[in-house]
C-alpha cells in the first residue's frame, strides 16, 4: 500500500500539464520549425487541452462546487473560459499555420490559457488543497488521469460540460477522435509527435 502522504494529489496533476503546455506554447511563439511541424505541435497543445478540461469538469470543478462556499461561482467561471478556448481551438485545428489567422488564433489561445492558468493556480489549486483532505485531492488525481485517458482529443464546443452529461458522453467522443487520429496520423502527446519525426 502506497503512502497518500507521498503520492500527486490532483493539483500536482493539473500543474504538471499546464508546465506541459506552457512548453509547448513557447515553442510554437518562437515561429520556429516547418509548417507541418507547427501544425503538429498546435494538434499536442489542443488535444492536451481538451483532456485536461475535460478532465477538470468532470471532477475538480465539481469538487470545488462541493467544498468551497464559493464553488459553484468559481466553477462557472472556469467553465466559461473553457469554452471560450474550446471555440479557439475549434477554429485553429483547421487552419494551415502559413495563414496569418493561425498566428492570431494561436496568440490568443496561449494568452486565454496563461490567464486561466494564473487563476487556478493563484486561487482555485491553494484553496481546494486547504479544503479538502489530501486522502481526496489523491483519489480526485487517479480520476482526472484515468478522465484523460479516455476523453476527446478535439475540440466540442456544444458538448456537455457538466456531470453527468459530459461524464456520460466524453468516453465515446473521445473513442472517435482518437479513431481519427489513428487514421490521419494526428498526434496527441508530445510522445507521440517525437516518434513521427
Amino acid at each position: 500500500m502506497t503512502d497518500v502522504q507521498t503520492e500527486r494529489d490532483v493539483v500536482d496533476v493539473l500543474m504538471t500539464d499546464h508546465r506541459e503546455v506552457e512548453a509547448i506554447f513557447v515553442e510554437l511563439e518562437s515561429r520556429q520549425g516547418t509548417p507541418e511541424h507547427r501544425r503538429r505541435l498546435a494538434d499536442v497543445v489542443i488535444a492536451e487541452l481538451v483532456r485536461h478540461s475535460v478532465a477538470e469538469e468532470a471532477y475538480v470543478y465539481p469538487a470545488a462546487r462541493k467544498a468551497l462556499p464559493d464553488g459553484d461561482q468559481l466553477a462557472e467561471h472556469e467553465i466559461a473560459e473553457h469554452s471560450d478556448a474550446e471555440r479557439t481551438m475549434k477554429e485553429l485545428e483547421s487552419l494551415d499555420p502559413s495563414e496569418p489567422r493561425f498566428d492570431e488564433l494561436l496568440t490568443q489561445l496561449t494568452a486565454t490559457i496563461r490567464h486561466h492558468v494564473q487563476d487556478e493556480e493563484a486561487d482555485l489549486f491553494p484553496r481546494l488543497r486547504a479544503a479538502c483532505a489530501r486522502e481526496e485531492l489523491v483519489e480526485l488525481a487517479g480520476k482526472v488521469e484515468a478522465a484523460k485517458k479516455s476523453a476527446p482529443t478535439r475540440p466540442h464546443p456544444a458538448a456537455p460540460d457538466h456531470p453527468p452529461a459530459n461524464k456520460l458522453l466524453a468516453p465515446g467522443t473521445g473513442l472517435v477522435d482518437r479513431m481519427r487520429d489513428a487514421l490521419s496520423g494526428r498526434p496527441t502527446s508530445m510522445r507521440e509527435l517525437r516518434e513521427k519525426n
